[in-house]
C-alpha cells in the first residue's frame, strides 16, 4: 500500500503557509523594533548606503556566511533571516519607487506653449 501526503498527519498547506508567514512577521516586527527601523530608515552614522543598498549588502553577508558553512553562527535561522531581508528589500524598493515618483511630480513644470508662430 502506497502512502500519500493525504494519509500523513500533516496540517493543510494553507495553514502551514499562514503559520510560517506569521512567524516571519513576528520576527521582522521584533527585529525592527529592536534595531529602530534602521533597515528601511538608515541612520547613516557610518555608512551612506540607501535602504535598498544596505539591505542588499546584508543579504550578501548572510549568503556569504551560508556559503562558508556557518549556518548556526549566531543561533539564527538563516532561512527566516533571508526571507525577512527579501521582504524588507521589497518594501525598500517600493518606497524608493514612490519617492522617485514624488520627486518627479515635485519637479514637474509644464512647458508654456510656443506662441511665437
Amino acid at each position: 500500500m502506497q502512502t500519500t501526503t493525504n494519509d500523513l498527519p500533516y496540517k493543510s498547506t494553507e495553514v502551514e503557509i499562514r503559520q510560517i508567514c506569521q512567524e516571519l512577521s513576528d520576527l521582522l516586527v521584533a527585529k525592527n523594533r529592536s534595531y529602530g527601523d534602521s533597515a528601511l530608515n538608515p541612520k547613516h552614522i557610518f555608512s551612506r548606503l540607501s535602504a535598498v543598498e544596505g539591505i542588499q549588502a546584508r543579504i550578501d553577508d548572510k549568503l556569504a556566511r551560508l556559503m562558508q558553512g556557518n549556518v548556526d553562527a549566531f543561533r539564527e535561522d538563516p532561512e527566516l533571516d533571508l526571507m525577512g531581508y527579501l521582504i524588507l528589500l521589497r518594501i525598500a524598493k517600493k518606497r524608493a519607487k514612490l519617492d522617485d515618483v514624488a520627486k518627479l511630480e515635485t519637479n514637474y513644470r509644464p512647458v508654456p506653449p510656443n506662441r511665437g508662430g
